[in-house]
Protein backbone atom coordinates (compact mmCIF):
# COMPACT_ATOMS: atom_id res chain seq x y z
CA UNK A 1 0.00 0.00 0.00
CA UNK A 2 1.27 3.56 -0.81
CA UNK A 3 0.03 6.83 0.22
CA UNK A 4 0.61 10.20 -1.40
CA UNK A 5 -0.51 13.78 0.17
CA UNK A 6 -1.27 16.25 -2.29
CA UNK A 7 -2.90 19.64 -2.55
CA UNK A 8 -5.85 20.48 -3.89
CA UNK A 9 -6.38 24.55 -5.07
CA UNK A 10 -2.81 24.79 -4.18
CA UNK A 11 -1.01 28.30 -3.75
CA UNK A 12 -4.80 29.41 -3.19
CA UNK A 13 -6.71 30.92 -0.18
CA UNK A 14 -8.96 27.32 -0.34
CA UNK A 15 -5.53 25.33 -0.61
CA UNK A 16 -5.86 21.78 1.13
CA UNK A 17 -4.59 18.71 1.68
CA UNK A 18 -5.81 15.23 0.59
CA UNK A 19 -4.50 11.97 0.36
CA UNK A 20 -4.41 8.86 -2.68
CA UNK A 21 -4.22 5.63 -1.23
CA UNK A 22 -3.08 2.84 -3.80
CA UNK A 23 -2.89 -1.03 -3.17
CA UNK A 24 -0.98 -3.33 -4.26
CA UNK A 25 -3.16 -4.66 -7.48
CA UNK A 26 -5.38 -2.70 -8.82
CA UNK A 27 -9.26 -2.17 -8.60
CA UNK A 28 -11.84 0.35 -8.13
CA UNK A 29 -11.70 3.56 -6.88
CA UNK A 30 -13.63 5.37 -3.90
CA UNK A 31 -13.41 9.14 -3.19
CA UNK A 32 -14.17 10.41 0.36
CA UNK A 33 -14.97 14.16 0.68
CA UNK A 34 -15.66 15.44 4.28
CA UNK A 35 -15.80 19.12 5.71
CA UNK A 36 -17.85 20.77 3.34
CA UNK A 37 -19.52 22.11 5.65
CA UNK A 38 -17.05 23.38 8.51
CA UNK A 39 -20.20 23.02 11.55
CA UNK A 40 -20.45 18.92 10.74
CA UNK A 41 -17.42 17.58 12.75
CA UNK A 42 -17.82 14.28 12.81
CA UNK A 43 -17.88 14.21 9.15
CA UNK A 44 -14.15 15.55 8.94
CA UNK A 45 -12.93 14.15 12.03
CA UNK A 46 -14.28 10.60 10.51
CA UNK A 47 -12.24 11.63 7.57
CA UNK A 48 -9.01 12.76 9.31
CA UNK A 49 -9.16 9.69 11.88
CA UNK A 50 -8.98 7.36 8.41
CA UNK A 51 -6.16 8.84 6.79
CA UNK A 52 -4.76 7.52 10.40
CA UNK A 53 -5.16 4.59 10.65
CA UNK A 54 -4.25 4.01 6.86
CA UNK A 55 -1.05 5.90 7.73
CA UNK A 56 -0.42 3.34 10.92
CA UNK A 57 -1.57 0.32 8.60
CA UNK A 58 -4.55 0.03 10.82
CA UNK A 59 -6.64 -0.11 7.89
CA UNK A 60 -4.76 -1.53 4.73
CA UNK A 61 -6.20 -1.05 0.71
CA UNK A 62 -5.39 -4.52 -0.55
CA UNK A 63 -5.95 -3.17 -4.24
CA UNK A 64 -7.49 -0.30 -6.14
CA UNK A 65 -7.69 3.42 -5.10
CA UNK A 66 -8.78 5.78 -2.53
CA UNK A 67 -8.67 9.10 -2.20
CA UNK A 68 -9.57 11.48 0.78
CA UNK A 69 -10.22 15.28 0.81
CA UNK A 70 -10.46 15.37 5.21
CA UNK A 71 -11.44 19.17 5.03
CA UNK A 72 -12.70 20.09 1.87
CA UNK A 73 -13.80 24.07 2.90
CA UNK A 74 -10.56 24.61 5.55
CA UNK A 75 -12.12 28.46 5.82
CA UNK A 76 -15.45 26.96 7.09
CA UNK A 77 -13.96 25.05 9.40
CA UNK A 78 -11.42 27.54 10.99
CA UNK A 79 -14.58 29.40 11.76
CA UNK A 80 -17.07 27.03 12.53
CA UNK A 81 -19.76 27.97 10.18
CA UNK A 82 -21.70 25.94 7.29
CA UNK A 83 -19.94 28.34 4.81
CA UNK A 84 -20.24 31.05 2.40
CA UNK A 85 -21.59 30.46 -0.05
CA UNK A 86 -22.66 26.60 0.46
CA UNK A 87 -20.32 25.37 -1.17
CA UNK A 88 -22.66 21.87 -1.59
CA UNK A 89 -24.89 24.04 -3.98
CA UNK A 90 -21.70 25.01 -6.29
CA UNK A 91 -20.89 21.84 -8.22
CA UNK A 92 -21.73 21.97 -11.58
CA UNK A 93 -25.39 20.60 -12.29
CA UNK A 94 -25.14 20.11 -16.50
CA UNK A 95 -22.76 18.34 -18.38
CA UNK A 96 -21.46 21.53 -20.49
CA UNK A 97 -21.18 23.98 -17.03
CA UNK A 98 -18.40 23.93 -14.15
CA UNK A 99 -18.84 24.29 -10.72
CA UNK A 100 -19.52 27.99 -9.82
CA UNK A 101 -17.06 27.88 -7.04
CA UNK A 102 -13.15 27.88 -7.29
CA UNK A 103 -12.88 25.44 -4.58
CA UNK A 104 -15.86 22.47 -5.80
CA UNK A 105 -14.65 23.25 -9.18
CA UNK A 106 -11.21 21.62 -7.96
CA UNK A 107 -13.34 18.43 -5.95
CA UNK A 108 -14.77 18.23 -8.94
CA UNK A 109 -12.05 18.26 -11.64
CA UNK A 110 -10.24 16.02 -9.19
CA UNK A 111 -12.87 13.48 -9.20
CA UNK A 112 -13.53 14.01 -13.00
CA UNK A 113 -9.65 12.65 -13.44
CA UNK A 114 -10.24 9.67 -11.26
CA UNK A 115 -13.50 8.79 -12.20
CA UNK A 116 -14.36 7.11 -8.58
CA UNK A 117 -16.67 3.78 -8.96
CA UNK A 118 -18.02 5.16 -5.40
CA UNK A 119 -18.18 9.28 -4.57
CA UNK A 120 -18.49 9.42 -0.31
CA UNK A 121 -19.56 12.59 1.00
CA UNK A 122 -19.67 12.82 4.55
CA UNK A 123 -22.11 15.13 6.21
CA UNK A 124 -23.86 16.00 9.66
CA UNK A 125 -27.72 16.97 10.10
CA UNK A 126 -30.31 17.87 12.53
CA UNK A 127 -33.34 15.51 13.87
CA UNK A 128 -33.52 12.00 13.85
CA UNK A 129 -34.73 10.26 10.46
CA UNK A 130 -36.22 6.94 12.78
CA UNK A 131 -38.19 9.79 14.45
CA UNK A 132 -39.50 12.50 12.32
CA UNK A 133 -39.22 11.24 8.62
CA UNK A 134 -38.41 14.23 6.88
CA UNK A 135 -35.22 14.29 8.81
CA UNK A 136 -31.85 13.84 7.72
CA UNK A 137 -29.92 12.88 10.44
CA UNK A 138 -29.24 9.13 10.65
CA UNK A 139 -29.36 8.40 6.57
CA UNK A 140 -27.60 7.53 3.35
CA UNK A 141 -28.96 9.67 0.70
CA UNK A 142 -28.88 8.40 -2.67
CA UNK A 143 -30.20 9.59 -5.96
CA UNK A 144 -33.41 8.26 -7.38
CA UNK A 145 -32.76 4.93 -9.76
CA UNK A 146 -28.91 5.12 -8.46
CA UNK A 147 -27.43 1.74 -8.84
CA UNK A 148 -25.64 2.68 -5.05
CA UNK A 149 -29.00 1.64 -3.69
CA UNK A 150 -28.88 -2.03 -2.75
CA UNK A 151 -25.79 -1.70 -1.14
CA UNK A 152 -26.60 0.95 1.01
CA UNK A 153 -29.53 -0.64 1.84
CA UNK A 154 -27.27 -3.60 3.21
CA UNK A 155 -24.68 -1.10 4.42
CA UNK A 156 -28.06 0.35 6.95
CA UNK A 157 -29.40 -3.37 7.81
CA UNK A 158 -25.67 -4.23 8.99
CA UNK A 159 -25.31 -1.38 11.03
CA UNK A 160 -29.12 -0.92 12.28
CA UNK A 161 -28.37 -4.45 14.37
CA UNK A 162 -25.60 -3.36 16.40
CA UNK A 163 -27.91 0.09 17.12
CA UNK A 164 -30.38 -0.97 20.06
CA UNK A 165 -31.98 2.29 19.99
CA UNK A 166 -34.86 2.01 17.24
CA UNK A 167 -34.87 6.39 17.02
CA UNK A 168 -31.02 6.80 16.11
CA UNK A 169 -31.45 4.02 13.95
CA UNK A 170 -30.56 4.61 10.55
CA UNK A 171 -32.89 5.32 7.22
CA UNK A 172 -32.51 5.16 3.23
CA UNK A 173 -33.39 8.33 1.22
CA UNK A 174 -33.35 8.60 -2.48
CA UNK A 175 -33.29 12.35 -3.51
CA UNK A 176 -31.94 14.77 -6.25
CA UNK A 177 -29.74 18.03 -4.75
CA UNK A 178 -28.54 19.88 -7.83
CA UNK A 179 -25.31 21.96 -7.09
CA UNK A 180 -24.45 18.78 -4.55
CA UNK A 181 -20.84 16.60 -5.05
CA UNK A 182 -23.29 13.57 -4.86
CA UNK A 183 -25.53 14.60 -7.69
CA UNK A 184 -22.91 15.58 -9.93
CA UNK A 185 -20.85 12.41 -9.10
CA UNK A 186 -24.26 10.71 -9.47
CA UNK A 187 -25.40 12.53 -12.98
CA UNK A 188 -21.91 13.36 -14.95
CA UNK A 189 -19.33 10.99 -13.29
CA UNK A 190 -21.61 7.87 -13.23
CA UNK A 191 -20.42 7.48 -9.65
CA UNK A 192 -22.23 5.50 -7.00
CA UNK A 193 -22.63 8.41 -5.18
CA UNK A 194 -23.64 8.96 -1.83
CA UNK A 195 -24.23 11.05 1.28
CA UNK A 196 -23.36 10.15 4.76
CA UNK A 197 -25.45 12.40 7.76
CA UNK A 198 -25.07 11.52 10.99
CA UNK A 199 -27.50 13.14 13.74
CA UNK A 200 -25.64 16.24 14.76
CA UNK A 201 -27.38 16.13 17.90
CA UNK A 202 -25.82 12.75 19.19
CA UNK A 203 -22.63 12.26 20.85
CA UNK A 204 -19.62 13.26 18.95
CA UNK A 205 -17.66 9.88 19.49
CA UNK A 206 -21.12 8.04 18.48
CA UNK A 207 -21.01 9.98 15.52
CA UNK A 208 -17.63 9.19 14.44
CA UNK A 209 -18.04 5.49 15.17
CA UNK A 210 -21.20 5.42 12.81
CA UNK A 211 -19.33 7.37 10.21
CA UNK A 212 -16.07 4.85 10.47
CA UNK A 213 -18.59 2.14 10.59
CA UNK A 214 -19.93 3.67 7.33
CA UNK A 215 -16.43 4.28 5.55
CA UNK A 216 -15.51 0.58 6.04
CA UNK A 217 -18.73 -0.87 4.74
CA UNK A 218 -18.05 0.96 1.49
CA UNK A 219 -14.63 0.00 1.41
CA UNK A 220 -15.76 -3.22 1.54
CA UNK A 221 -18.67 -3.09 -0.99
CA UNK A 222 -15.79 -1.61 -3.22
CA UNK A 223 -13.51 -4.48 -2.68
CA UNK A 224 -10.46 -2.37 -1.64
CA UNK A 225 -10.15 -4.10 2.15
CA UNK A 226 -9.63 -7.78 2.56
CA UNK A 227 -12.62 -9.34 4.69
CA UNK A 228 -10.00 -11.06 6.83
CA UNK A 229 -7.85 -8.29 7.89
CA UNK A 230 -10.88 -5.84 8.08
CA UNK A 231 -12.75 -7.89 10.92
CA UNK A 232 -9.34 -7.92 12.69
CA UNK A 233 -9.40 -4.33 13.05
CA UNK A 234 -12.78 -3.92 13.55
CA UNK A 235 -12.38 -2.66 17.15
CA UNK A 236 -9.89 -0.14 16.05
CA UNK A 237 -12.38 1.91 14.19
CA UNK A 238 -14.30 3.26 16.64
Amino acid sequence: MQITKQLLAKSSEHETPYYIVDGVSQGSTVMVTAGIHGTERAGFLSAKKLVELLQRDIIHVHSGRLIIIPIVNQIAVRKKIRGVPDLNRTFPKHIFKSACHPLSRAVFELAREHQPVWYVDLHEANGLSGIHPRSLGQTLIVNPRSKAIPAAKRMIRRLNTSIKKASIHFSLLQRELPGSGRSAAYHLLHSNAITVETGIGLPLKLRISYQMNILRSILREAGLLKRRRESQNSDQLK
